[in-house]
């Protein structure tokens, strides 16, 4: 893999990860409001309670899977770092460019992906 296309996967791993810090940062808003909103719901209102409690999950689900990817993204960055960036962890080949545009912090080829579904 070339330099620049190192330099353009580095590029796009910041940007996305700049981009879910922000949808993080307004999902603990979200979770937040939700807590204070279910506080308020007098306890006569299940139906209100009910939807308020699933909002709250829905949103705490969410947030986890957006953690995890930016977790997944600060592991490529350092796979940049290290020049092991753009090869399966599993069975070293090389990562194909298109999966890599599609998925810039994927670890693993498609045929290994599928492998370890």
């Amino acid at each position: 893999m070339s330099k620049a296309d190192l330099e353009r996967y580095q590029a796009a791993l910041q940007q996305l990860r700049l981009r879910l810090t922000g949808d993080v940062t307004h999902l603990v808003d979200e979770a937040i409001r939700g807590q204070e909103n279910a506080k308020r719901t007098p306890a006569a209102d299940l139906a209100d309670q009910g939807s308020d409690s699933y909002e709250h999950e829905f949103t705490l689900s969410l947030l986890q899977n957006q953690e995890q990817t930016l977790e997944e993204i600060d592991e490529a960055l350092e796979r940049l770092r290290l020049g092991t960036f753009g090869r399966c962890e599993e069975c070293g080949t090389a990562i194909a460019r298109a999966r890599l545009q599609a998925l810039p912090y994927t670890r693993h080829c498609v045929h290994c992906a599928r492998k370890l579904q």
